[in-house]
């Protein structure tokens, strides 16, 4: 079995990991660490949960401090995109606490937060910059910020990152970084239309699949129920209320939908908030903080938000809503079985979703197991307060106009009820913007 300290990475490194109880690399880890090493181009891919962030930041911290060199004003030598605010912000957190020991500074840009404090932190130039496209374009187009300098190039969830919603502020972006430097990208999952855009910006790149593409979780019991849609809210109060939830998150396609969900949560008593890209920045920290501190465990998100949340103890996922996106599904249910254990995912399934379902089927090779309603559903239904009606002109996240901006300043493109209710395991193969010192100057 291979450790970390076999893989060549330099002491404080070893030292940071060894300090939080890493000694074991994961799979992906421990295949793409060397070829990070070396200095090549790589695609990656594994499952979510499986350690893909440290797989690009421990070699590439290895390599900036093995290389020296002084900050540049304005530049940064390894720049890291991600599609939200939150994954960003974990990324960040991730070098700072791997790089502790070293003389590397890390910074995050993204919307949200005042750009002149963004500005004057990109004054003196950092080592990495962790940051959401459009803010990135928005200090580069202000001229306090340059890519000239940068030596390695991250997109982290690839595929969302190279889907239509993002793929023109990329390619400006890999017109203004340099043509020799190291690419890497990351990603759960991989679309082969969506693979073969990336090859323009990979050369000769090593490729790293330790799961066949859109797999899910083998630890995760996947189920699914078919109900009317408007008995979802009565169904998700109940299931909350008798299943041992740790912590739990809600996914819905839609902003007004999260908001929705959680009102009619809040009136039944069970405290919950809601993660959306209407939210606030100090907002959205606050439902993370409550949420990983388990004061407010349950947490609706919309898919944006899928990819950039990662707190330990999320024992269900409710897929309130199929995306209709079955490569979401996959970001989802990745939210819980993480490191190691096991977790449940429910999904609710109305009649004009059943298409979905069936793509999400095709995409993972998985059939979630049914299971009916729970006993006595439509007398407790009765019991419940009226859910509150649905917004109108709600439009799910991913299918704005290419003309729209997203709010947190990234650029987009992008009768009776059946009863059936099941249980089988599926499974086959703010953050401040300000830098961070990782080490004494």
């Amino acid at each position: 079995m291979t450790k970390f300290n076999e893989l060549g990475l330099a002491e404080p490194i070893l030292q940071a990991l060894a300090a939080k109880g890493y000694t074991v690399p994961t799979p992906i880890q421990a295949q793409a660490i060397p070829i990070v090493l070396q200095g090549r181009d790589l695609c990656g891919i594994a499952q979510t949960g499986t350690g893909k962030t440290a797989a690009f930041a421990l070699p590439s911290l290895h390599r900036l401090a093995a290389d020296p060199k002084p900050r540049k004003p304005k530049g940064c030598r390894m720049l890291v995109l991600a599609p939200t605010r939150e994954l960003a912000s974990q990324i960040a957190e991730s070098f700072t606490a791997y790089g502790k020991s070293l003389r590397l500074s890390v910074l995050t840009i993204f919307g949200g937060v005042p750009i002149p404090r963004q500005i004057r932190a990109m004054q003196a130039g950092v080592d990495i910059v962790v940051a959401t496209p459009g803010r990135l374009l928005d200090l580069i187009d202000q001229h306090a910020l340059t890519l000239r300098d940068v030596e390695i190039l991250v997109l982290d969830e690839a595929d969302q990152m190279l889907d239509l919603g993002f793929i023109h502020a990329l390619k400006r972006i890999q017109r203004l970084v340099p043509a020799k430097r190291q690419t890497l990208f990351f990603s759960a999952t991989m679309p082969k239309t969506i693979a073969d855009l990336g090859e323009a910006f990979l050369t000769d790149a090593a490729k790293v699949s330790v799961a066949p593409p859109s797999t899910t979780a083998e630890r995760v019991d996947q189920r699914a129920v078919f109900v009317n849609q408007g008995e979802k809210q009565a169904l998700l109060t109940m299931l909350l209320r008798s299943e041992p939830v740790e912590r739990a998150l809600v996914f819905t396609r839609t902003k007004h939908g999260a908001d929705r969900v959680v009102k009619n949560l809040v009136a039944a008593g069970i405290g919950a908030n809601a993660i959306h890209g209407n939210k606030s920045q100090p907002q959205r920290e606050r439902a993370l903080a409550e949420f990983r501190s388990g004061q407010s465990p349950i947490l609706v998100a919309t898919d944006i938000a899928a990819r950039g949340i990662d707190v330990g103890g999320v024992s269900h996922v409710f897929n309130f809503e199929l995306p209709n996106v079955p490569e979401q599904y996959v970001h989802r249910i990745g939210r819980t079985a993480r490191a190691g254990r096991e977790g449940i995912a429910v999904s609710f399934v109305a009649d004009d979703e059943r298409a979905y379902l069936k793509q999400i089927e095709k995409l993972t090779r998985v059939r979630p197991s049914i299971q009916p309603l729970p006993e006595n559903f439509l007398a407790e239904m009765a019991k419940m307060p009226k859910p509150a009606p649905d917004a109108r002109g709600d439009r799910p996240q991913g299918q704005r106009r290419p003309d729209q901006r997203r709010h947190d300043g990234e650029r987009p493109a992008g009768g009776a009820p059946k009863r059936f209710f099941g249980a089988r395991k599926g499974g086959v193969g703010a953050h401040k913007s300000a830098v961070r010192r990782t080490g004494a100057r």
